[in-house]
């Protein structure tokens, strides 16, 4: 019983690892028939496609597959060697007139109690590391889904934004060769109006390309045909959830929930089961073994058992071992703090970039968009009244769509700040219970 020390693992840590890489709460999803995706809904839901991309994504389960594979270590370190069997036979016993000789051993070596479970716990410790992997994927590919899905509103929003002023050029075209007509306006004005529409008519083509391609990136996010259609992008834009405090919360919130975290502590963990097994080392390991020997003499001394002893003389090579667990170990945790450090820059800068885009939302709502409708208004009223010319017209047309293309280009880059601040959190933009599971 002594050198049958148990040699298990924290069952509770190997069993959620297993329960992690078994996870099947998106299955349904994921093996629904990519045309069929998205078929029922009217418009394109961000929620919806990140968790289509996160179900569907094979880099998601290339990376469960890395924990699986990090799993078996953990039987393979834990786990006795091989019993060894020997069978030999007296040649000439076969040919010749003396009694058959033969001998049979069974040999089991066992390592010095505790070594297997130290083993196991540096297995385990980097089969978290794996895990940890699973999240910070789903976490870039939540970020990416978020991004895309911004891209694909605000490449919608452009193309109504150009039909809308294709439609008010077409009114002002009108105008100007009415006026033109009364005499009241040069015949240039209509041709100008003209060309205007033909600009229009080129940043649709561009726009329409543009679109294209982010339904190519989305559809390969989603792993199927880059030209499979899309639901219609909402009219209105909700923006990426990201989590309310100050830089200073949010900081101390992404040291413990950031993937990047927990990986670094899993190879602490990891360091320190390294450690421990090399001061192990220092202790022998045994080996039983049981023979039978039928070319003794006398039957009492044919059958055999007895145990070897490691003599473990080579301290110096051991000391080497455990010095050099122990700067490893040292390593880890320096690099742990760096991460703490990377994490808490990355959280600060995000929470900046959401406030600076929050406050260019703010100013083109409130202050951009409607003076440039204003100013069309005056423009129009001041041609229709003979007040100025056309030019002052379209140069206030092209004003008031440059200002709402950038309002709603500013909508969707603070979605896009708010998810990448949510990522740097910790957190998955769009999942209302917030995090990676």
């Amino acid at each position: 019983m002594w050198f049958g020390c148990s040699a298990g693992v924290d069952r509770r840590r190997h069993d959620a690892l297993w329960a992690e890489y078994r996870r099947e709460s998106r299955a349904s999803v994921a093996k629904r028939d990519a045309g069929a995706l998205f078929a029922e809904a009217k418009e394109l839901d961000r929620a919806a496609l990140i968790e289509a991309v996160l179900a569907r994504n094979p880099d998601v389960a290339a990376a469960r597959e890395g924990l699986r594979a990090a799993l078996a270590e953990i039987d393979q370190a834990t786990a006795l060697d091989d019993p060894m069997v020997s069978y030999e036979v007296a040649p000439l016993s076969v040919v010749g007139d003396a009694p058959f000789g033969q001998r049979a051993e069974i040999r089991q070596r066992l390592p010095w109690p505790g070594k297997r479970r130290l083993a196991g716990e540096a297995a385990l410790a980097m089969a978290e590391t794996e895990a940890a992997e699973i999240e910070m994927v789903q976490l870039e590919l939540a970020q990416m889904a978020s991004e895309m899905f911004d891209d694909y509103y605000a490449v919608a929003r452009g193309l109504a934004i150009n039909e809308a002023h294709r439609v008010l050029m077409g009114e002002m075209k009108q105008s100007a060769e009415a006026q033109y007509i009364a005499g009241r306006a040069a015949q240039q004005d209509a041709i100008a109006a003209e060309v205007e529409l033909a600009e229009l008519e080129r940043e649709r083509l561009g726009l329409e390309a543009e679109r294209d391609l982010v339904v190519a990136r989305i559809n390969g996010l989603l792993h199927r045909d880059p030209g499979a259609a899309l639901p219609p992008a909402p009219t209105t834009l909700e923006l990426a959830e990201a989590p309310d405090g100050s830089s200073e919360d949010l900081q101390a919130l992404a040291v413990e929930l950031r993937p990047q975290r927990g990986s670094s502590r899993a190879r602490i963990r990891a360091a320190r089961a390294e450690i421990a097994m090399a001061r192990r080392e220092y202790y022998p390991d045994f080996e039983l073994m049981a023979g039978y020997d039928s070319m003794w003499d006398m039957p009492e001394h044919r059958w055999m058992v007895g145990v070897m002893v490691e003599i473990p003389l080579q301290r110096g090579k051991r000391r080497a071992a455990v010095e050099q667990a122990e700067a490893e170990a040292a390593q880890m945790t320096f690099e742990d703090e760096s991460v703490v450090d990377t994490i808490r820059v990355e959280v600060d800068r995000a929470h900046r970039r959401v406030v600076e885009a929050k406050a260019l939302v703010e100013l083109n709502e409130k202050t951009l968009v409607p003076a440039a409708r204003d100013q069309l208004d005056a423009a129009r009223a001041g041609f229709t009244s003979a007040q100025n010319d056309f030019s002052a017209v379209v140069d206030a047309e092209e004003n008031l769509r440059s200002a709402e293309l950038e309002l709603e280009m500013a909508r969707a880059e603070l979605s896009r700040r708010q998810a990448a601040l949510a990522r740097t959190v910790g957190l998955v933009p769009g999942r209302p219970e917030g995090g990676v599971r």
